[in-house]
């Protein structure tokens, strides 16, 4: 994990408060599982909102990987220098997880 210098900011500040509502979502929907499960829904139903839930946090780390993207490897293309570099390879290896999952 990699860290910035103090006072740095993040290419998701400036939806930090949209971030966090649609985390909050999730969360909700994670909740709704476990709710699904303690009442023995069909299995169907579950597996359906598994992947509802599965769905809606690949587009949060998309947007994530935007941000990112378009903030902090942008800057580090403006700065040049071998930063960078490792910034393209710090997403492309973010890219590598997510295509994983």
């Amino acid at each position: 994990m990699t860290t910035t210098e103090a006072g740095a900011r993040h290419g998701y500040h400036h939806q930090k408060d949209e971030h966090l509502k649609r985390l909050r979502r999730i969360e909700g929907q994670i909740r709704g599982l476990q709710r699904m499960v303690e009442e023995d829904t069909y299995c169907i139903d579950v597996l359906t909102q598994v992947s509802a839930s599965t769905k809606a946090l690949q587009s949060f780390a998309l947007q994530l990987l935007e941000e990112h993207l378009r903030h902090c490897v942008a800057d580090a293309a403006l700065k040049g220098g071998g930063e960078i570099d490792a910034k393209v390879d710090e997403a492309t290896k973010a890219i590598g997880r997510l295509l994983r999952t």
